[in-house]
């Protein structure tokens, strides 16, 4: 081995075990065909990344809007790893607000566009449009995130009351996140 490709070798082996290189998926490596269309991305974009979301969302016992004597458990935000489907980490899921950052330090935020019904027990499907990425990396050019396949996560059933208000509950969840960019 020239000493040339033992240096490229060891730095591409540093870098896949550190999960800065993403290789692109082609268009057929997800399908959208069983999902609501109110969650499917639009044409002319092809998937760049599937990962895995493992993790937390922790919900807070508040006061209802306008109803200052009933109380609800209100979504506070999500802490997750995100994995490859080998289950090699990549990135972190994280928010207020929502933020889905690479290993590479390159990260994007979204507004939802549309959710659908996850099945019972399990937060909705959602379909959000990235806004420009900040850093440079893997999450450069992401258009949309869908988050898929949802396990958990809904908010507590234990009682949420005044003599509760400010509580924290934790909930544990899994999700897959679809990233696409324009083809």
């Amino acid at each position: 081995m020239t000493t040339h490709f033992r240096f490229a070798f060891k730095h591409l082996c540093a870098a896949v075990a550190t999960g800065l290189v993403l290789s692109p998926l082609t268009a057929s490596a997800f399908d959208q065909a069983s999902l609501p269309e109110s969650v499917k991305v639009p044409t002319g974009h092809k998937v760049v990344l599937e990962t895995v979301g493992k993790g937390e969302i922790t919900y807070e016992c508040r006061a209802k809007k306008d109803m200052a004597d009933q109380f609800e458990w209100v979504f506070v935000g999500p802490d997750a790893k995100l994995m490859t489907r080998q289950g090699q980490p990549i990135g972190k899921y994280y928010g207020p607000p929502a933020t889905w950052e690479a290993m590479d330090g390159s990260k994007v935020t979204a507004t939802q566009l549309a959710v659908a019904h996850g099945g019972a027990g399990n937060l909705p499907l959602q379909l959000v449009k990235a806004n420009p990425a900040m850093g440079m990396g893997a999450m450069q050019g992401v258009a949309y995130i869908q988050r898929v396949a949802t396990q958990g996560g809904v908010a507590p059933t234990a009682p949420c009351t005044q003599a509760q208000a400010s509580q924290k509950q934790i909930v544990g969840y899994q999700a897959d996140y679809i990233f696409w960019q324009v083809q």
